[in-house]
């Protein structure tokens, strides 16, 4: 529970100098483009409600595109943005086909803030300690498997999506000191759309491949929505011996985790709202003249088993689990 209390200090601290901070800050007179690949998923639609409310709370006005979670529409939306002439811009995830918009919009002295995409072509990045969620899941999930074992792992964007490889990388980079623990190889590569589903049909081909006794762990490398159809799969199977680990935490995987004999024991929650409201912030400190670093870090919430994930649920705020 130490991890989880110093998480929770952490939040309120946060909270706490953030709302002084805020009251110093305006976005008055300031038309600013959100620019959000899609908002079908949790952490998304947070994301994105938790920018347009800071930027409408500071005075400013919000012109919202939404990909639909289409990476090139997203992309293209950034014109959209530059032909309304904003002053500036929060874009919220996306792959690499962001990357020349955000540079045109560079060159035409309109400032853009990412979230969970650092590029040499923004005046800041809002997201996660990525690193430290990276790690922390790596020693959660070895220490669950008693250091040893055969793990699959869910892993199709380490190599499109910044975070995601950060995320995994350092999840790999831990595992490097548990020896006794391998890989399954190859590894499997999860769908966006109804990635529950999918996650659920590809880990049933999986239970079948290694027997009761062959397969330790499952785990998802970057975001935690595939693992709700990993869950559903070893309930199908009556499989007892998989233990689930992921990232991001949100309500309804929280819930899973807190079930008694959940296979679900580890995660790392995030507070996608918070990472919103931040970068809404840091747009108005750039307007005010304030400095800012490259990358903005808010904190994360480490959950290790299903008491910690009562209590994440709790101070999240997503409400009381008995």
């Amino acid at each position: 529970m130490k991890n989880l209390l110093a998480a929770t200090t952490a939040i309120v601290t946060l909270s706490m100098s953030t709302a002084w901070a805020q009251d110093e800050l305006s976005l008055e007179g300031k038309t600013i483009g959100v620019a959000v690949v899609g908002t079908q998923h949790f952490w998304d639609r947070e994301a994105f409600n938790g920018a347009t409310s800071m930027v409408e709370e500071l005075g400013g006005t919000v012109v919202a595109v939404d990909g639909g979670r289409d990476n090139q529409v997203h992309a293209d939306n950034h014109d959209v943005l530059m032909n309304r002439g904003v002053d500036a811009v929060i874009s919220i995830l996306g792959d690499g086909s962001v990357e020349p918009k955000f540079e045109a919009l560079q060159a035409a002295d309109i400032p853009v803030f990412s979230v969970d995409h650092p590029s040499p072509y923004v005046a800041n990045n809002t997201t996660s300690d990525n690193y430290y969620m990276g790690t922390t899941i790596g020693r959660y999930m070895a220490d669950a498997m008693g250091g040893e074992g055969k793990v699959a792992v869910f892993n199709a964007f380490e190599n499109s999506l910044r975070i995601c490889g950060i995320r995994t990388g350092l999840w790999k980079y831990v595992l490097q000191d548990y020896p006794g623990i391998e890989i399954l190889q190859p590894e499997l590569a999860e769908e966006f759309a109804n990635a529950p589903e999918d996650a659920r049909r590809q880990t049933l081909d999986l239970l079948s491949q290694y027997p009761e006794g062959e397969l330790d762990a499952i785990h998802v490398g970057c975001w935690d929505q595939p693992a709700i159809g990993v869950v559903q799969a070893l309930e199908e199977t009556g499989r007892t011996d998989v233990l689930v680990t992921a990232l991001d935490g949100g309500p309804d995987t929280l819930e899973i985790m807190a079930e008694e004999g959940s296979p679900f024991v580890a995660n790392v929650a995030q507070q996608p709202r918070l990472i919103g409201q931040t970068a809404a912030q840091n747009v108005a400190r750039y307007f005010s003249g304030g400095e800012l670093l490259p990358q903005t870090y808010v904190d994360v919430v480490p959950v290790n088993g299903s008491e910690e994930a009562k209590e994440a649920y709790r101070i999240l705020g997503y409400g009381e689990i008995n």
